[in-house]
């Protein structure tokens, strides 16, 4: 346990900030990209460069772009995970560094590519805790399109996860695991909802039935999809296509496509083959 200790020792010299973010009924906030820069610790590659980007609550923003564009760095200094070296990024007008650390987590829920479930029970997993709402975390489940699964599982919330300290854990397939991180958080129920590729070890045209699904259930929150796959977001308000770091096109997915001279022209062009079903026999 002594490595783990010194790893949770090592100090976190990231600001904190002061400011408490609005708890605002009507969920309406303006997130802000202002000339952003960044460099991931020991590169000399700029990750991310120069970009320029607002989006609003509520609405359905696309984040797509080939694999190492940068897509997933910019959620990544969105959450705060990181600071930009340039630029700033703005909630509502002011410098996300200013505000409490803790609460402005709290704005986001984020399922990522490399998510992880634990050896516990269920109920635990979605909600992160041992104590929970039930129902909710239930309603989260099925929400998700797990609830066929729950329905057959005799112990419900409280089956433990995998057999590490189990013998009757159960084990759930790459596809019923991604649901789960989904109900996670959806669980959370924070105005801000990220999917980081979490299906990206699905087919394009299954990933693209569960984002349309959970933008049918996401409600008034500003739902962000990342993908390299440009089917899964057809349905957004906006699409953003990052390449080596910078943002190069943004507007609907009718509006880029007319642009056949464009990037996400090119893109869709060299995937369209994946986006139709297989014809039936």
């Amino acid at each position: 346990m002594r490595t783990i200790y010194e790893f949770l020792d090592i100090p976190n010299q990231m600001y904190q900030g002061s400011l408490t973010t609005e708890k605002r009924s009507d969920r309406q906030y303006e997130v802000e990209f202002r000339d952003v820069s960044f460099q991931y610790p020991g590169s000399s590659v700029w990750a991310l460069r120069h970009v320029n980007m607002k989006f609003k609550v509520g609405e359905r923003m696309a984040v797509v772009g080939e694999n190492g564009s940068g897509k997933t760095t910019f959620i990544k200094l969105l959450c705060r995970l990181y600071d930009p070296q340039e630029g700033a990024i703005l909630l509502n007008g002011i410098d996300i560094r200013k505000y409490n650390y803790r609460d402005y987590m709290n704005l986001f829920s984020v399922v990522f590519q490399d998510f992880q479930l634990l050896a516990q029970p269920l109920g635990a997993n979605v909600a992160g805790a041992q104590i929970y709402d039930r129902p909710k975390v239930q309603q989260a489940l099925v929400d998700a399109g797990f609830g066929d699964r729950l329905a057959k599982m005799s112990q419900g919330l409280d089956t433990m996860l995998y057999k590490e300290f189990a013998a009757d854990g159960v084990d759930v397939s790459g596809g019923e695991a991604q649901k789960i991180a989904i109900a996670r958080a959806l669980y959370k129920n924070a105005p801000f909802i990220i999917l980081d590729e979490p299906t990206a070890a699905l087919d394009p045209i299954a990933e693209a039935e569960i984002y349309t699904k959970f933008n049918d259930i996401a409600g008034d929150k500003t739902a962000v999809y990342i993908s390299h796959r440009l089917s899964s977001c057809k349905f957004c308000d906006e699409i953003t296509v990052f390449d080596h770091g910078q943002v190069i096109q943004q507007g609907t997915h009718d509006a880029l496509l007319a642009d056949e001279g464009g990037k996400y022209y090119a893109l869709w062009m060299a995937q369209a083959q994946y986006y139709t079903a297989p014809a039936q026999e």
